[in-house]
Order: structure tokens, then sequence, then C-alpha cells
């Protein structure tokens, strides 16, 4: 059970310090590996010589074959193998959370799960263990990823407000990993070997779990439905529960079309901006990835000014519910892809490349918006998913970032067949219905999703 008076860290439970200091590790470790993972794939290990090593990689290569319908080159395997990779590590958490609410334990489950992550990542070094590493990897996540979040949300009571709070700072923390990942794992692999970045990434789990490990007696206590002697007096869930979670479930292909835009920068947007954009810095061509830890920088700094911009509103006015945060932000954020559509139709209209202004009004704006997107749509489920549940809802959340990468994956392939400013705005659509949507289902079903009357100062056992 946690300390409501507990603010020995920055305000809040000295728990989410080791919480948030440990994701940060894990996601560094995590995007240090991905930042290599088509690199690597295309400039080595689909070649001859390494490709034919591969342990069981014919049948996988056949299967995927069958499912983009045809013959794949180098480049289409490697985007082939990072799509349903990066997809399917946002379905593994369902499993993880329905180990950890009905076997393990969240602690024991997230101890493993850091464990199979670190072995993925070293199993990296050798190409014919490739494909086990991205099974390691893909089980470690899903034991790690959700469990970790819903620890985040049990250090609060129900209607804490500084929930909201937390999970801005626990998402400050994700950026800091994802910024120092490129720089230093991917500068060791690019720069001195492949598997020193791989290495590199396994290092930084191991760190992460170490952190996660010496602050235990500060985290919550698991639930108690793990334990045999406590099962027989679950609490069935109450009708209010239960039309929470049938929203929560309905809100999930809105989140699903409101991150499709920001997970193109993983993909087609990355390919995009090698070609179409100047990215020449002082006579020198800036590394087309390095976008992605500028976008990290800027991410990082908009979560920070969303939790005092919040703080600074909450003083003067009611701070608004979590959904309606999510409608304003997904609008803002399709400000951002009108952006990169204005810059694409000048570059085509004057012959030149996109200046590197739009591209970072773009990662502006779009880090604005999605500040107050992904970690209050986080804090958002964390908090309505009833105590018994609330891993393996948690789990169920990102499945919206599995779709969605499935889709980029699929939309981005349409670069090549509609103007760059099409393209773009097709993505703000995207963006902004979501975000109509969000507003309106905030008034028509926000009384299912705030804190019930009871519930304001019990302490949650999330």
């Amino acid at each position: 059970m946690h300390k409501p008076e507990d603010r020995s860290f920055i305000g809040h439970p000295r728990g989410l310090g080791y919480l948030a200091f440990t994701e940060a590790w894990e996601r560094f470790s995590y995007y240090g590996m991905q930042s290599l993972l088509v690199l690597y794939m295309v400039n080595r290990l689909l070649y001859p010589g390494h490709i034919e090593r591969i342990a069981g990689f014919g049948p996988f290569r056949h299967l995927l074959e069958n499912i983009y319908r045809g013959p794949l080159s180098v480049q289409a395997l490697a985007s082939a193998i990072f799509g349903l990779y990066t997809g399917l590590v946002y379905l593994t958490p369902i499993g993880g959370g329905l180990i950890a609410d009905r076997v393990l334990g969240r602690t024991r489950t997230i101890t493993i799960g850091a464990l199979l992550m670190a072995a993925g990542h070293f199993l990296m070094a050798f190409d014919v263990t490739f494909l086990a590493a991205l099974t390691c990897l893909l089980a470690g996540v899903g034991c790690f990823k959700g469990n970790l979040a819903s620890q985040v949300g049990a250090l609060y009571a129900t209607g804490d407000n500084r929930r909201a709070d937390a999970f801005q700072i626990y998402y400050i923390f994700i950026n800091a990993g994802v910024i120092a990942s490129p720089l230093i794992a991917g500068t060791l692999g690019e720069v001195y070997g492949w598997h020193y970045g791989f290495g590199a990434a396994g290092i930084g789990m191991l760190i992460g779990l170490t952190i996660y490990l010496s602050g235990r007696k500060w985290l919550p206590v698991d639930s108690p439905v793990v334990r045999k002697a406590n099962r027989a007096s679950k609490t069935p869930l109450t009708h209010r529960e239960r039309m929470a979670i049938v929203t929560l479930l309905a809100l999930l292909p809105v989140l699903t079309i409101a991150v499709i835009g920001n997970q193109q920068i993983f993909n087609a947007y990355l390919v995009w901006g090698e070609r179409s954009a100047n990215l020449v810095f002082f006579g020198r061509k800036m590394p087309t990835t390095w976008l992605i830890t500028l976008d990290s920088i800027l991410s990082l700094s908009c979560l920070a000014g969303a939790v005092v911009f919040w703080r600074l509103w909450s003083k003067k006015r009611p701070e608004p519910a979590e959904i309606t945060k999510m409608g304003i932000g997904s609008i803002i954020a399709v400000t951002g892809f009108i952006s990169l559509a204005a810059g694409a139709a000048i570059a085509a209209s004057a012959g030149t490349k996109v200046s590197i202004g739009w591209l970072i009004t773009f990662h502006l704006l779009n880090s604005i918006g999605f500040a107050n997107v992904f970690p209050v749509s986080l804090a958002l489920y964390a908090r309505v998913a009833p105590a018994a549940l609330s891993a393996t809802i948690i789990g169920i959340f990102y499945l919206h970032l599995f779709a969605a990468n499935n889709l980029v994956g699929w939309i981005g392939g349409l670069l090549e067949k509609m103007p760059a400013t099409q393209f773009w705005l097709l993505h703000a659509g995207l963006s902004g219905t979501a975000g109509i949507i969000f507003l309106i289902a905030g008034r028509l079903f926000g009384h299912l999703l705030a804190p019930g009357e009871n519930e304001s100062t019990a302490p949650s056992d999330l």
C-alpha cells in the first residue's frame, strides 16, 4: 500500500523516481536497438554470407512473402521485419499483464521481462540467433512494459490528481532515454560495429533492472489476486466498472488513428526527410536518424512544459479531464502535419528541397500535441482500470499502438503513390478526426471515466 503523504520525489512518491529511471534505461535499450535494426539488416544481415546463417529464417521469410504477396527485396524484407516486430511489441503486453495479474505478480514478471530483453540484445551479436533475439525481446517487453506502467498508477489514490502529472514525468524520463539511445548505442553500432551498439542496449537494460530492484521497498505491493489464499474473496466488478471498461475499449480505435501520424516519424517520415529535406548543417549533411533525437528533445521539453502549464492552470481554474486533454492534444498535432504539407508544397513549387525549418516546426507542434495524448491516455487507463485487472487493462491499452504501427506500414507505402502534400494532409485529417471524437466522447461518456463519488479519497490497489 502506498503512502499518500509521500512527496519526496519532486512532489511525488519516491517510488516514482525508481520507476521513471528504470523505464528511462529500458527505453534507452529498446530505442538503441530499434535505431540500428533496419540499418543492420539492410547493410549486413540480409545479404549472402549472413542471411543463410539465421536459424529458421527460410520458413519465416516464406511466411512474410506470402503475407505481402510476392518476393521481397532486401529493403522491403527489412521493412516487413521491422513493422512486424514493432507491431508485436505492443501486443505482447496483454499476455504480460495476464501473467502478472493471475500467476507471478508484477515484480517477478517485470524482473523476468528485463532479463529476457537483456538476453535478446546480447543474442543480436550472432547471425544464427537473430530470430531468437527478436523473440526474447518481444517476450521481455510484454512482461515489462504494461506492468511497470501499472505500478506508476498504483502509487496514487484513485482521486489523486497527481496521477496524470506523474505519467507526464514518467514520459519525460522515457524521452530522456530515447534522446540518449541514438547518440550512444546508435553511434557505437554505426561507427565501431553493430554488435557494440546492441551490447550497449543490453547493458542499459541490466542497469534499469538494478535500479528497479534497488527501489523495491518504495514500490506498490502486488495485487492480492495473485495470492491463492485471497482469490476466493476477489470482489466482482460493479456495473460502473464494467461500463467504464467498455468505454476504454471503445476508445482504442480512436487512439489508434490519433497516433498514426506520430508513429509515422519512425517510418515514412525518415524516408521522405532523407530524400526531400535539406539536412545540411555547416556544410555537412546531418544523419537522417538524428531527426529522432531532435523529436525526442522537443518531446521532452514539451512534456515538462505541459506539467508546468497544467499545474499553473489548476491554480486558477478547474483542470480539464484526461479525455478532454487528449482531444485538445490531437487537434494541436494537426497543425504539425499541416506545416509538413505546407513545406512540401512550397518546395515542390520552387523546385527545391524542404527547409529544415518546416521539419522543426512540425516536431515542435506535434510534440506539444502529444504531450497531452500519450501520457494522459496512459494515466486515464491506469486510473479507470479496476484493481484486479489493472495490468491486463494496461496491456490492452497498448493494442492501439499495435494496430497503429501496422497501419503506419501500410499508409507509409502511399508516400510513393501520392504527392507529399496530400500524404501529410492525410495524417492531419486522421489526427483531427480523433481529436473531435475525443471531445465528443468526453461530453457523452466522461462521467464513466471520472473518479466515482466513493473513490476520491480511497487509496488505489492498482
